[in-house]
This record gives structure tokens, sequence and C-alpha cells, in this order.
């Protein structure tokens, strides 16, 4: 079993998260569709828990090491921000039982689960506001956002998600618009519930150093608009690229939000094919070092400028291309530590060519991704890859051995990425040659002796 795959042994940088919203994921039970409206993207589409553990397949199917299922509290908004009782589970979403049973399956699979943690949109009918007028300040939109510098709040969240996490075996909660939040309760919050058991804390947002001390990851600042901008369209300036990958190590990155525009969007803006788009951005994301972090329909290449159009119920009826090729590249990663956490070694960046090398002292890899217009290749020194090696690429099946000058050339069609595993050079395989030959001699023998036998009842 892969370090990425052993749960007990597994880190925050072993991880791939898969980001969903309960109710836009799949609908299974008709009985909790309280005034649900699929015409309305604003409304309860009908998402739940028991579809959510029908379809943990498709997510084991992608590769994904976490499931992120977003707010899943009591709510006025059907993404869940909009909290009115952290005691109780969304109504829309279904019952405590299947919320254990989504748990419990998902860690069956080897699937990690995490919650988001809302407390800056809170609904004008939680408890608390209601209470205690003086814990928060209203928003423009009516709703209300929690004054984490009062101890009273802190306290308030700290008991209340110390008794979700005794009563539910999730692996970790994600505090949202963490940027909002007062520094010393972000590090109170994750000690607290860190005593009760190990679990991680993440951040959707950047914070300072000090902010984040006793968080596990929170996401790298620009790393969206670094990827977008590199990928949406070809022959573009990967500069960028190399400065987000030296500073992306144990950060959560990510090439769109749930808060943010699809990817998508931006690359049909740029009237490119969105499949080969996604292809070349997934290569670079799963590959280059950091915590991939992926919005659920990705692999299907939904579009949206943002929610609640970019928040479409997922079709799992599609094509399965782009769903296969995201599975291909989180099983390398998920077999691999040095495409987790290895050394980075940048060896070609020239307007869309993009080649480096992850390494350690087990294994070494080459990703090659071309997203130029034309072929493109490269000469790779000998001192980089080591003598008598052979790279094997794992999806364009190419071999690439030491030339007379001690160096390997790579040679890469336009808009493709490919892996090279590096291994010592196999040659040619005498002994299956021998057998062919073994065979070969002994079919003609075959051949003579029916036909000595035919050759006999004539003579005769």
């Amino acid at each position: 079993m892969t370090p990425a795959q052993a749960a007990e042994e597994r880190t925050i940088e072993d991880e791939t998260v898969y980001d969903i919203l309960v109710d836009r994921f799949f609908n299974k039970e008709v009985q909790n569709d309280y005034d649900v409206d699929t015409r309305d993207a604003n409304a309860f589409n009908g998402g739940d828990f028991a579809g959510l553990l029908e379809n943990l397949e498709h997510v084991e199917k992608l590769g994904f090491t976490m499931l992120s299922i977003g707010p899943i509290f009591a709510t006025d908004s059907y993404d869940g921000r909009e909290v009115s009782d952290y005691s109780l589970l969304e109504r829309h979403f279904g019952t405590a039982e299947e919320l254990k049973a989504v748990i419990e399956e998902a860690h069956d699979r080897g699937i990690r689960i995490i919650v988001d943690v809302p407390t800056q949109k809170l609904s004008a009918d939680h408890l608390w506001i209601q209470e205690y007028p003086e814990w928060a300040t209203e928003n423009e939109d009516g709703t209300f956002a929690l004054n984490t510098e009062n101890p009273d709040v802190q306290k308030a969240l700290i008991e209340a998600f110390r008794e979700f996490i005794n009563t539910y075996n999730v692996d970790g909660l994600r505090l949202q618009d963490t940027d909002e939040l007062a520094p010393e309760f972000i590090n109170v919050f994750a000690d607290s519930l860190k005593e009760v058991r190990p679990l991680y804390i993440l951040s959707d947002s950047p914070l300072s150093e000090e902010a984040a001390i006793d968080l596990d990851a929170t996401v790298l600042p620009e790393a969206e608009e670094v990827l977008r901008e590199a990928y949406r369209t070809a022959d573009t300036d990967t500069a960028a690229l190399i400065d987000l990958m030296e500073r992306s190590e144990g950060q959560l990155i990510r090439i769109d939000s749930l808060e943010s525009s699809r990817f998508t969007a931006g690359v049909l803006e740029s009237t490119m094919y969105p499949p080969t788009r996604w292809k070349l951005v997934f290569a670079q994301l799963l590959s280059m070092p950091g915590i991939p972090v992926v919005q659920y329909g990705s692999e299907i290449a939904v579009t949206g400028s943002g929610p609640p159009e970019s928040h479409d119920i997922l079709n799992l009826r599609v094509d399965e291309e782009l769903i296969n090729y995201i599975g291909d590249w989180t099983s390398l990663r998920n077999e691999s530590e040095a495409l987790r956490t290895g050394e980075l070694e940048v060896l070609a960046a020239d307007d869309g060519w993009f080649v480096y090398k992850r390494s350690n002292e087990e294994e070494s890899w080459i990703i090659a991704i071309n997203n130029t217009t034309d072929t493109q290749h490269l000469t790779i020194p000998g001192e980089v890859i080591g003598n008598s090696q052979e790279m094997r690429g794992l999806f364009e099946s190419d071999i690439v051995r030491q030339n007379d000058e001690g160096d390997y050339q790579i040679t890469l069609n336009r808009e493709l990425a490919e892996a090279y595993t590096v291994m010592e050079e196999r040659g040619l395989n005498s002994w299956y040659f021998v057998a062919l030959a073994l065979v070969f001699v002994l079919f003609v023998l075959f051949l003579w002796l029916v036909w000595r036998r035919g050759k006999r009842p004539a003579q005769q």
C-alpha cells in the first residue's frame, strides 16, 4: 500500500482534494426535496448524502484522496454558507445516519472527508444572532458576520465543533473566509479541536504566517491567476509558473474555486477547446509541489462566470476520456512520493514549453508539458538523468535512451503532456528473442513432421 493510500501514514501533502457542494452533486432521495427547484440556480436543487454515498465510486475513480463536502449545517442557502444552526444538519441533505454512512464508506475506499466551517454569512434566524446580537455585525445582504475577536464567540464555536467532531468521524475542517477571522481565534480553534483527536484544519484563504501557525495548509495566493493565464490558451509566458512552483510546497493549489468563475469560462473566452486545456493544466496541477484542490465538475469541463451559474448539478452521464485522464495522473501522484514531496528542478520554460524534474533518492520523473502550437524538442544533459538510464513516457508510450553524446533527447507534439519515469536501461530482451526463435523452430519442425506423416500413405 502506497503512502497516499495508507491512511495511518498520510500527511496533508499526500492528499488531493475534490471539492463539492452536497446540493449540487447528486439527488437520490425525494423525501428530503423540500421546495426543490432545479430551474432556479439560487434554490436548493436536491443533492443529498444518499446521492453522494451512491456515487463515491466516481470520486474514487478520479483518484482523489480527500473529499470536501462543503458546509452541511442547517442553512438558508443551497451552498450552506448562511448557517441557521451549527447543531443540526441541513434537512435537504439528509439525516445523521446517512452522513455517517457516507463517512464510513469513504473511509473504506481510502477517501478522507472534510467539512467547511462558515462564520461570516450567518442567517438572521441563527439562535446566536437572535440571543446575542453583540456577537455579530450585519452584512449588506442581511446576513451576519461573527466577531471572532469576542471570547464568547470563540468559546461557542469551539464547543459547537467539538460536539460535531465527536459525533461525526470527519477527517478535517476547513475554515471559510479565513482572512476575515481574528488570527488568535484561528489558532485557538485549531489547537482546541486537535486536542479532541487528530484532524486537518485548513484555510480557504491566504493567511499571514502568524495566523496560519497551527493550520495544516492554506491557499497559495495568486495560484489560480497564474495557472489560468498559463493554460487558458497556447504559447503563453511560463515565467510565472516557475515562481509559483518554487512557493507552492505545502500549500493548497487550485485552478478555480467554488466562489470564482470556472477555468472553462476563460478557455471559451479564448476560443480554445476545453478538454485539451484541462488536460494540460491537470498535468501541471497534479505533478507540481503542493496540495491540489479540484472543484467538482472540472472533470466534465463545467463552465460558469461565478455562483450560482458555476454550481450546476453534476452530470455523471458523460464521455469519460477526461475522467480517465485525471485518474491516470492522480494514480501516478498517489503512488509516487517524488511527485508529491520530491525536489524540483526546472529544465525548460519557453513560452508554453515547460519541462521539469521531480525526484528523491528512490525515483525520478521528468514532466514535459507542450502548451504550444508546434512540436517541441529538448536535449537533457546526461548528468540530469544519469548514465545508462532510460526515460519511459507513460501517456504517449515514448522511450528515450542516452545518445552517443551522453544526452537524452525528448520530443513532444503540440498540446500534449508527458510523464517520463527514469529507470535503468533495459535494452533488448535477449531471452525474449531466444524464446521467439525456439517457438519458430518448433513450429517448422511440427510442419515437417505433419508433411512426413502425410507422405507415407501416398508412398505405400
